[in-house]
């Protein structure tokens, strides 16, 4: 019997696969990425054709070494990675990490499957339909990385030189910083504008109320009355005016279910939803694919993949969609027809179908207990999300009233819902609005008039929901990119996430994006980024050639770079402190390092004293030495964390803000968890 070796990216995929498959198939994985450009060196020979040199890393010598052996025994070698080109490229690598481009294994079958979920039907499908691996893919991806990696490599030295070691410009990320800063800027020179609403309050035995609809005949408009002197003036013209109805309209209005989930609309509404960081939600979903053990029988993915940009639903799936509506709501809830979805991004040609439960039938209750919470929740939206695009919209009945009161018009409208369709699984936000029963020329009793200031608002500060919508609407990466690029601009230092998870720059942020933008504009240039993205695709389509694509943006990079190291002044962004260095009595300055912001003698070299900013206390003394303060500090990679103000004398550490009580129990200090307050003793866990 001939012996068949199926190589995936992680150990749970493997997992979940080999117990689908009888005993010819052995199923390994390559713990993900097996080789790469190396961490030391750009790794790519821009004189000959940008050709990259590509290294196995250190930490998968040994996994690579065990494939290569697995490989030896096997007739044929079946490339199971995923379908999108970070797949395709890891299949590619493979090919040559394991040696099987060479003569010596010219006799082994190499083959390429791939499939949108782990499930028996779809893995055995993919090995009935194997194919060849798709090299325009791969050069896609390769391209990718080579320009992330010439922008990265080359840029970032020249941030060190003229503004500070440590800092990092990438092509996306930077883009993404830009649109940040950018919206700051926008908050900061935000002038609010004052303008008033009116508003009649009618009294019945149904009060109800109406706005300000139209003066003399014309709308007016939301912020149309600017200044109380204005509002006053109608109040005063409608003193005496009686208040009659002079139209009633009531027509049906509906609401149609969303399309299903992409990548990047699932994280939007796991941000929205439970708070979700992009990377959480990635992290989840990539569980739910790969596998979860829900029976005696083992693992199996329970969502299709789940980096794609395409809206499209197989056959299959609508069909057991409305089958399972047909059986579990009724005929009325399900749609006749299959409604399906029209996708719109161009690069999504190789992302077969939107992310949708494997089997509508296991609904989120039948396997609650077999999952965690947070994997609940996302399975269950992903379950409601999809269900709620095949059955049918919601039904309201719409009223509009206008009431005429001299020269001005009020307008009241209410709706109620006569048909929940597709909110019957995924509920949205609706509330009736009900209005008394009424008739054209009746007269209605006023109650009270009243006028409210009201201020305009600047745009909200970017979440990480929102921000995505921004990087997707803009043509800014691609699925795969959008949560490494939220947590890299974090981790870089460049943005932080305020007490409201919104994203705001911080002022190193603001330098580099400054820098960037007068010097580099293509490199932060929205248009120039998202036409990158269509090159890429057209690469991926095979469209375009690679190395046209690199050289045409590298030598005009190249040349402006080797400008700019010239022309360019450091910048400094030290700051002057009334302090004296108790060395040299010379004037310290804040610095700002990789790690954040230190003091430093302004007579550097000739004095070389350094030592940390004075911190923000939390007014809470340090449970284990008793002498230190509590402070908020921050890791290597700036996650924050809570310590001792005496450190390193004192090592107390927590991830968990602690707060000013004690445990009433054991009598340990009490930390925020979440919204919770709890004790920091684990073999206690009070709440309070």
């Amino acid at each position: 019997m001939s012996k068949k070796l199926i190589i995936v990216e992680s150990p749970t995929k493997a997992r979940t696969i080999s117990r689908f498959l009888g005993k010819k198939y052995s199923v390994e994985s390559s713990m993900g990425h097996i080789r790469d450009l190396p961490a030391s060196q750009l790794g790519i020979d821009v004189d000959n054709d940008f050709e990259p040199h590509y290294v196995i890393s250190r930490k998968v010598q040994p996994q690579v070494k065990k494939l290569r052996e697995l490989a030896k025994k096997a007739d044929t070698i079946i490339l199971a990675t995923d379908e999108d080109r970070e797949g395709e490229a890891i299949a590619w690598h493979l090919t040559y990490a394991l040696k099987l481009h060479e003569e010596k294994n010219a006799e082994k079958h190499v083959e390429r499957i791939v499939f949108h979920e782990i499930t028996k039907h779809a893995i055995e499908e993919a090995l009935e339909h194997p194919r060849s691996i798709n090299t325009h893919l791969v050069n896609a991806q390769q391209a990718r990385r080579i320009l992330d990696r010439i922008v990265g490599y080359k840029l970032s030295p020249f941030l060190w030189k003229k503004i500070a070691k440590g800092l990092s410009a990438g092509r996306v990320q930077s883009v993404a910083v830009r649109l940040i800063v950018e919206r700051e800027k926008e908050i900061s020179e935000f002038k609010p504008e004052e303008y008033w609403t009116i508003t009649a309050h009618f009294a019945g035995k149904q009060p109800f109320t109406a706005r300000l609809y139209k003066a003399n005949g014309v709308i007016v408009p939301q912020r149309g009355i600017t200044t109380k002197k204005e509002s006053d003036v109608i109040l005063k013209n409608l003193e005496q005016a009686a208040y009659t109805i002079t139209s009633i309209e009531k027509k049906a209005s509906m609401r149609n279910p969303r399309p299903p989930f992409t990548t990047s609309t699932l994280q939007q509404a796991a941000s929205s939803r439970f708070g979700f960081s992009a990377k959480q939600t990635m992290r989840l979903a990539q569980q739910l694919y790969e596998g979860i053990v829900i029976d005696a029988k083992g693992a199996v993915g329970l969502i299709t993949y789940m980096r794609t940009d395409s809206l499209n639903l197989s056959e299959e799936a609508l069909s057991h969609a409305k089958t399972f509506l047909t059986e579990s709501f009724g005929e009325k809830y399900a749609l006749p027809e299959p409604r399906r979805f029209k996708t719109k991004s161009k690069g999504a040609q190789e992302a077969h179908e939107a992310i949708h439960p494997t089997d509508i039938t296991r609904t989120p209750e039948s396997i609650k207990d077999k999952l965690e919470p947070r994997q609940y929740k996302l399975y269950e939206l992903i379950w409601q999300r999809f269900l709620a695009t095949q059955m049918p919209p919601a039904l309201f009945d719409a009223t509009t009233i206008d009431i005429n009161a001299d020269d001005y018009t009020f307008r009241a409208t209410g709706s109620v819902l006569i048909f929940d369709g597709f909110l019957a699984v995924y509920p949205m936000k609706t509330e009736d609005t009900l209005l008394p029963v009424l008739k054209e020329h009746d007269v209605l009793s006023l109650e009270k008039l009243a006028s409210e200031q009201h201020f305009t608002e600047p745009p909200p500060r970017y979440s990480e929901a929102s921000l995505i919508k921004a990087l997707e609407q803009n043509g800014i990466g691609r699925p795969s990119t959008y949560a490494p690029t939220i947590s890299t601009i974090q981790d870089r230092g460049y943005v932080e996430r305020n007490e409201a998870k919104r994203l705001q720059p911080t002022e190193m942020g603001g330098m580099v994006n400054n820098v960037l933008v007068e010097h580099f504009p293509n490199i932060v240039d929205i248009a120039f980024t998202a036409d990158m993205e269509n090159k890429l695709d057209d690469v991926a389509e095979g469209n375009t050639e690679w190395v046209a694509l690199i050289r045409d943006f590298y030598l005009p990079f190249a040349k402006r770079l080797e400008e700019k190291y010239e022309s360019v002044e450091k910048k400094t962004m030290d700051e002057e402190t009334d302090e004296l260095c108790e060395k040299c009595a010379k004037p310290m300055i804040i610095k700002h390092g990789r790690f954040g912001r230190f003091m430093a003698c302004s007579g550097f070299p000739d004095c070389r004293n350094t030592k940390q900013l004075p911190q923000h206390t939390l007014g809470i003394t340090c449970p284990v030495c008793k002498k230190g303060d509590i402070i908020p500090r921050r890791t290597k990679s700036k996650r924050m964390f809570y310590g001792c103000s005496e450190y390193p004398a004192c090592d107390f550490a927590s991830w968990d803000k602690p707060t000013p009580q004690n445990c009433s129990v054991c009598g340990s200090l009490m930390v925020e968890k979440g919204k919770k307050i709890i004790c920091s003793d684990k073999e206690c866990r009070t709440r309070d």
